[in-house]
């Protein structure tokens, strides 16, 4: 498989994942509001990388989620106590993940917020 195929792929799916699953309004929103705050509050290189990273956490884990439950509908279609399990796990792959994020924002701006 050739380098722009993959790429060519890659952006496929990121395409589809942006525009197929509803949470993403929702992690977006959040994650622009971060990156307004952080350009409003003039943060520092350390806050900017742990912002970013945090977001590229959060929209990952949501990514991976989204993967596996289009794959677990497609392993058995009815439900399945084991086939729930594996997307509430995952599910909560995603809660861990968003969580780190309010604490990263937390640590960032609650200073800069609260007198």
């Amino acid at each position: 498989m050739s380098l722009r195929s993959t790429f060519t792929n890659a952006f496929r799916g990121l395409w589809l994942f942006l525009k197929s699953e509803p949470n993403n309004r929702i992690h977006i929103s959040l994650a622009l509001l971060a990156l307004a705050g952080g350009w409003i509050f003039h943060i520092g290189t350390s806050e900017w990388l742990a912002i970013i990273l945090s977001v590229g956490l959060v929209l990952s884990a949501e990514a991976f989620n989204a993967s596996l439950e289009r794959l677990c509908d497609m392993v058995h279609k009815d439900h399945h106590p084991r086939i729930k399990a594996i997307k509430d796990i995952s599910a909560g792959a995603v809660l861990i993940a968003a969580a780190i994020a309010v604490a990263v924002a937390l640590v960032i701006f609650a200073p800069r917020l609260l007198p």
